[in-house]
């Protein structure tokens, strides 16, 4: 998925924005505040790694906008404010959640996949449907039990439609979700994506349907 880092720290900003490719997502990583914002309003994001301390524009600004325009992404707040007063008057703001650095890298995973599963309607890490199980934490998919081999930009599409079954995915928000800004892809390729995950997921009994125009959709009804 593709997520939009707000942090002006240059070491602690490198290792977020290599833990989460390291994980398989697109990260967007912004050092100033109306950068960040400016792409919030021209962009969608799964979530947003948001810190308080940015130059030009300042995170809670950022938030405070992004709530007003009613920008329902998800925010994750970063920032060595502590205060008890603080983490209740931005959670108040809008923020989704408030981590505190330093920070272990396992509770950044474990709010991070909270907020995502929250923001996708999920109350679980796995999302199975007909034959198929997708873990949202190793994003790796399997069908009864056997693991398919799916590249990352395979995992990035199907991690897409399975967010919203039986809806139409337009292949701008499958790019929006495969790639950053400074990607060299384009929507050509996102149909071989779709291509050559449709061939590996033919034989489970779900089809990814076209819908020329549109998009694609995974066809639910078709599973066994």
């Amino acid at each position: 998925m593709r997520i939009l880092l707000a942090e002006d720290d240059e070491l602690l900003g490198d290792a977020i924005a290599q833990h989460l490719k390291q994980s398989g997502h697109a990260v967007d990583w912004l050092r100033d505040g109306r950068a960040a914002d400016a792409a919030l309003r021209s962009q969608s994001f799964a979530l947003v790694v948001l810190d308080l301390g940015l130059p030009r524009m300042g995170g809670r600004t950022i938030l405070l906008q992004m709530r007003d325009r009613r920008d329902p992404t998800p925010v994750l707040i970063i920032t060595a404010q502590d205060a008890l007063a603080d983490r209740v008057a931005h959670l108040d703001a809008g923020a989704d959640d408030y981590l505190v650095k330093p920070f272990a890298f396992a509770e950044f995973d474990a709010r991070f996949r909270a907020l995502v599963r929250r923001s996708q309607g999920f109350d679980t890490n796995t999302v199975a449907l007909g034959p198929l199980s997708f873990d949202r934490i190793s994003r790796t998919a399997s069908v009864d039990g056997g693991r398919l081999d799916l590249s990352a930009r395979e995992v990035g599409v199907l991690e897409t439609l399975l967010g919203s079954p039986g809806r139409i995915a337009a292949k701008e928000q499958i790019l929006d979700h495969l790639c950053t800004f400074d990607a060299d892809v384009s929507l050509n390729a996102v149909e071989v994506y779709v291509h050559r995950l449709r061939k590996k997921l033919d034989p489970t009994g779900l089809r990814i349907v076209t819908v020329r125009g549109l998009g694609y959709f995974l066809d639910v009804a078709a599973a066994p």
